[in-house]
């Protein structure tokens, strides 16, 4: 099937809880409310403090799960995953959580993010007779904590994720305990949250949220946090490093705009995105639309910077799902009308300022563009509230590779021209920076920047474990 959208892929949602009855049910929620961030698979893994069960499949979430399958979910510890996969890889096997029985009971883990020397370990695992069930880097954490020379489970996670280069937010269960991590960069969020007297984890707070939990805090870069029948214990086995590296498209694209992402509410940065973007980028025009829904916070703070009205230009097809069939190709060509639409009446001789978060391959955003300039606008100025993308993340996000990227090739002019708009404006790094809170150094800006916060081998494929 191919892409009806060219934007980046995040990789996975987590989703843990101990100390409530229903905790599949929740866990069930939280997954459904982070289903934005992994639209192929889905799993949840609970325990009753003596065993886990778990049930997993390719899908949404709501494909996946129905009362039946939950109720049979039995216990008060969960945890879930909902994954995005990457070409080759979507295979059930690969489905999270994934688990294991090893000496020290059955564990259960999910992840969100991308191991960098995932396939160095990998090899040196084999090369020690390791046996792997999935193509996931997800399985190396758990071969790493097994080995029989640590004193416990806690000391073996420790041991493992000491060899872990890149990016990774983890949740993990045994019979009897919830474990979330977090690396120290901190690439990827996980905040704490409590309903009644349960303990929640999520990758993005808008979970909470739905079930009715207390925001508590971030989990720290570098923190591990214990939950069991004796509450949370947080521990720091990590050196401090120089510098965070909080990704910064969490908030231009990824995260929901009702979550808070590394301590700020995402709608608010993006906002103050879009009242850059128009300091940066002014010009005359009659009317501001998003293209919805990543682009319509930063498209309210354009207008309002601005003076000039906002206005419904494109309608969202709600209901085109993953699973959209385009068996010929005069299908495929109308692919983005299908899911985006122009309102002619609100755009026909209009000059109009178009407010997009990205533009990666290009090729969708040029079918969008002749879209409305057949709806008869007058003009088309775009303004991207992001920086050109200019290089592929190696830390949980599947952007294309370099040569896919249309700023990676093209001057902005010549992007202006393939796209066949009037003016086109992108936000600058520095613009992105200063609207956000934290130390301009502690967010990794490497999809624009080409600036790695962690090493890796530019000639192992980011996806080299899928094989």
């Amino acid at each position: 099937m191919r892409r009806e959208d060219d934007h980046p892929k995040e990789h996975c949602a987590i989703f843990g809880i101990f100390g409530n009855r229903r905790a599949a049910w929740y866990t069930f929620l939280g997954l459904y409310a982070q289903q934005h961030r992994g639209e192929e698979s889905a799993g949840i893994a609970s325990s009753n403090g003596k065993e886990i069960r778990h049930h997993k499949s390719m899908g949404l979430v709501s494909e996946v799960f129905d009362e039946s399958s939950l109720d049979a979910l039995k216990g008060h510890l969960a945890i879930g995953h909902c994954r995005y996969s990457t070409t080759g890889s979507s295979l059930a096997k690969n489905a999270q959580p994934i688990i294991v029985d090893y000496s020290r009971g059955t564990v259960a883990i999910g992840h969100n993010g991308n191991i960098t020397n995932a396939e160095i370990l990998r090899a040196q695992l084999e090369a020690h007779g390791a046996i792997f069930q999935t193509t996931t880097d997800s399985e190396i954490v758990i071969h790493l904590m097994a080995k029989p020379t640590y004193n416990n489970r806690i000391e073996g996670l420790k041991g493992a994720l000491k060899r872990l280069e890149g990016a990774y937010s983890l949740v993990l269960m045994w019979e009897d305990e919830l474990v979330g991590v977090r690396d120290p960069y901190g690439f990827r969020p996980l905040s704490i949250g409590k309903i009644r007297n349960a303990y929640v984890l999520a990758s993005e707070t808008c979970a909470f949220d739905l079930i009715g939990a207390k925001f508590v805090r971030e989990v720290a870069p570098g923190e591990i946090v214990i939950i069991n029948k004796n509450g949370l214990k947080s521990i720091k086995p990590f050196p401090e490093p120089k510098r965070k590296a909080y990704c910064i498209f969490e908030h231009v694209y990824f995260a929901r705009p009702d979550s808070l992402v590394f301590g700020e509410n995402v709608h608010n940065v993006r906002k103050r995105l879009g009242k850059q973007l128009a300091i940066e980028h002014p010009v005359e025009a009659d009317i501001v639309i998003p293209i919805p829904d990543s682009g319509n916070s930063a498209a309210i703070g354009y207008s309002s910077e601005s003076g000039i009205p906002q206005e419904r230009g494109m309608i969202r097809n709600h209901y085109v799902g993953r699973t959209f069939i385009q068996p010929h190709q005069f299908i495929r060509d109308l692919a983005v009308k299908i899911k985006l639409n122009s309102v002619g009446d609100a755009l026909k001789g209009k000059r109009i300022v178009v407010v997009d978060d990205s533009i990666v391959r290009g090729t969708t955003s040029k079918m969008r563009m002749r879209s409305i300039r057949e709806s008869g606008a007058k003009e088309i100025h775009l303004r991207v509230s992001g920086p050109p993308h200019k290089h592929p993340c190696f830390y949980g996000i599947d952007f294309p590779s370099k040569d896919e990227l249309i700023a990676s090739k093209r001057s902005v002019e010549e992007i202006r021209k393939f796209l066949g708009v009037d003016s086109i404006g992108y936000l600058s790094l520095e613009g992105l920076l200063g609207a956000v809170s934290f130390d301009k150094k502690n967010y990794c800006t490497a999809c624009y920047s080409g600036d790695y916060p962690v090493r890796f081998d530019e000639n192992v494929s980011k996806f080299a474990t899928e094989r």
